[in-house]
């Protein structure tokens, strides 16, 4: 182990020189983390080993690599080259199959890939997308995640059959475009047909990778298709209304508590009252949504319709106030 991490260090010191002009031995020691004296004994080693590092002694001295020296560490592949733009990712790249590509990729990083892999950062932007927000959750790996992935990295057509949320088997030819890791759940983004779609991985009852790769469009973008459709699918949720008056620090706190799509749209069209309130149409999920959200805002918050609605409200307050007499 020991042995591992003072190559990783030696390789990291290299590529600290290779950036800049020249580095004293305290700013390499405080990047490494390590003691000046480890950076004397590491740049020795460099030199034993054949890197040109030069010292330069007094108050403007430091170390240096000589005649813009590159490192000649090779043999990335193109799976390692993508791997490692994930390698932050440790429970996804696993799930997707990658972890083995993401270990041997770390082993042989360096400052500048080959030409031929420049465009590793973007080939994985382009084919894996992670969501996930406060209410993240562990997710559970679907059994067919692993052959998805396959051919979303590869480019490969891919035939399925998928289980509707009806509960209805059908059979999709797809060009796997990417995968979406949202809130504990994949989702498979693909063309199928002439269109764009989304579906849970997990609802997959059979997949076949095809020998055939597809022509990806250029000009799609995997984060920007899949805030469309999150934002597409959030309001589709919201099928009731509730009309509120809300004193500004309730019109402050209203996207905090509620979908912040909605309680924008809310509070633009939103209308001045006598008093320095505001008069707002909410939309939201469900009434029993709706209380759980707003119960938040207290005094700040008036529901005024529906009349069920306002009249939970009133009991809860009635509640409160006998409570805490």
């Amino acid at each position: 182990m020991m042995g591992v991490m003072r190559a990783a260090r030696l390789i990291k010191m290299v590529l600290l020189l290779q950036n800049r002009p020249s580095m004293t031995a305290a700013e390499l020691a405080a990047e490494l983390e390590v003691s000046e004296r480890t950076v004397t004994r590491d740049a020795l080693a460099l030199s034993e080993a054949g890197v040109p590092v030069f010292s330069e002694r007094g108050r403007a001295g430091g170390y240096r690599l000589v005649g813009g020296y590159r490192t000649r560490l090779t043999g990335l592949a193109k799976d390692e080259a993508e791997a490692l733009f994930l390698s932050g990712l440790p429970g996804a790249l696993r799930d997707m199959g990658l972890q083995d590509a993401a270990s041997a990729a770390r082993l042989k990083v360096s400052a500048a890939l080959l030409p031929s892999l420049a465009d590793a950062p973007g080939s994985a932007a382009r084919r894996f997308h992670l969501d996930a927000p406060g209410w993240y959750q562990e997710p559970v790996t679907p059994e067919l995640l692993p052959a998805v992935a396959e051919a979303v990295w590869d480019d490969r057509l891919l035939s399925a059959r998928y289980r509707r949320g009806d509960g209805e088997e059908v059979e999709r030819e797809l060009e796997p475009y990417g995968l979406v890791l949202k809130a504990g759940v994949w989702y498979l983004c693909a063309r199928a047909g002439s269109s764009y779609r989304t579906y849970r991985v997990e609802r997959f009852t059979a997949v076949a990778v095809g020998g055939e790769r597809f022509d990806r469009d250029p000009g799609f973008d995997l984060p920007v298709f899949w805030a469309e459709r999150a934002a597409e699918f959030a309001r589709s949720l919201l099928r009731a209304e509730v009309e509120l008056l809300l004193t500004e620090a309730g019109a402050r706190r209203l996207p905090h508590v509620t979908d912040r799509a909605a309680a924008g749209e809310a509070l633009a069209a939103a209308v001045a009252e006598d008093g320095g309130r505001v008069r707002a149409v909410l939309r939201v999920e469900s009434e029993e949504v709706a209380f759980a959200q707003l119960l938040s805002l207290g005094p700040e918050a008036e529901v005024v319709a529906p009349a069920a609605l306002r009249a939970r409200f009133a009991e809860a307050a009635r509640g409160m106030a006998e409570r805490y007499r």
